[in-house]
């Protein structure tokens, strides 16, 4: 999905300004006190977005571990909804817990030592230093002419014969074709079908609803703001270790350049916003303004969901949404507790 790069920019000065927020804190219910301070941050926000922001399906905004404002058009909270790539920013997860448990070996695993039958599919002798690494940061160095990143996907087979353009690890190429590929890797390092792994390592302990898979991956809008969560608490979640802290700290810092279609630095298929900060912000982004936004000096998770189409690309509501009113909501309710500050230091 490409971004406006005048929306990007602006974003980033407007985060870079703020002071580090308190210890991300776990996942919680609110009070009735807190819910009226929520409602009269984000007052008018549903319906601006209903009378100007007609590309936007839904919006979850979690702050500081609390859900604050929830948006649906269709009124459906429960309805799951086309992520687009943010389905990478999923497996991604997946990936750094099989990594975990020692079912991956490491992320410099080389791919044929999991799947040796496709060593003769491909007579590039480079093909056989690709790595688990190399999929995750969009490096594996194949033939990709899809800037706009919205070619069709295709089967692992076929994706691992075609040719290389560069040696692996050299140069970032965002690579649809890659995610089949990763994730039958996954599934043979796990020796079970991929909707299983994650129902038993992400869906189960975060109490997400059952995700679809049919076209594409379906979730809750609320489910994605969970796993923004979940990366923002270090990979822990109800006091439990799910994502090694040191992979979720490796996917959202810079691996490599990136470009496009975001034309951002990419982590471990997450987008990692340009910043000095130690710990910067990132995001899950789909076609047509699917987002995961993580701001974690505000401990601030945004999950949008839009129409998906080149148009609604274009327009780009769900950046200015984040940029606008989410933005200047969240800071408000911040302001509104004891204790926490948003001036710039």
């Amino acid at each position: 999905m490409r971004l406006s790069r005048v929306y990007l920019f602006g974003l980033w000065l407007g985060f870079a300004s703020l002071a580090q927020a308190q210890p991300s804190v776990e996942w919680r219910g609110s009070s009735p006190a807190e819910q009226a301070l929520d409602a009269a941050a984000f007052k008018g926000v549903a319906a601006a977005i209903n009378e100007h922001l007609g590309d936007v399906e839904s919006v979850v905004v979690v702050l500081r571990g609390r859900t604050a404002f929830e948006f649906y058009r269709d009124g459906a909270p429960d309805a799951l909804r086309d992520v687009h790539s943010v389905a990478k920013s999923v497996l991604s997860a997946l990936v750094g817990i099989a990594v975990g448990q020692g079912r991956i070996g490491s992320l410099d695993q080389p791919v044929l030592a999991l799947m040796p039958e496709w060593t003769s599919l491909n007579s590039d002798p480079r093909a056989a230093s690709i790595t688990v690494r190399h999929l995750l940061t969009m490096s594996a160095g194949f033939e990709v002419n899809d800037p706009g990143g919205t070619a069709p996907a295709g089967r692992p087979p076929e994706t691992w014969a075609r040719p290389l353009r560069s040696a692996p690890g050299a140069a970032f190429a965002y690579d649809n074709a890659l995610i089949p590929v990763l994730s039958a890797v996954l599934e043979r390092a796990t020796g079970m079908p991929l909707a299983d792994y994650a129902r038993q390592q992400l869906v189960t302990p975060l109490m997400l609803a059952e995700p679809s898979y049919r076209r594409g991956l379906g979730l809750r809008t609320l489910d994605m703001a969970k796993l923004g969560q979940l990366f923002l608490q270090n990979g822990i979640w109800g006091g439990k270790q799910i994502v090694p802290q040191a992979f979720v700290s490796a996917a959202t810092q810079p691996q490599n350049a990136g470009g496009l279609p975001v034309s951002m630095p990419y982590g471990y298929m997450w987008w990692v916003v340009p910043s000095s900060a130690p710990r910067p912000t990132f995001m899950a982004s789909g076609f047509g303004g699917q987002f995961i936004w993580v701001y974690p000096p505000m401990d601030l998770v945004v999950a949008i969901t839009s129409t998906a189409s080149m148009d609604t690309a274009r327009r780009g509501q769900a950046v200015q949404l984040i940029r606008n009113r989410l933005f200047t909501a969240a800071q408000q309710r911040l302001a509104s507790e004891a204790g926490v500050s948003t001036r710039a230091p």
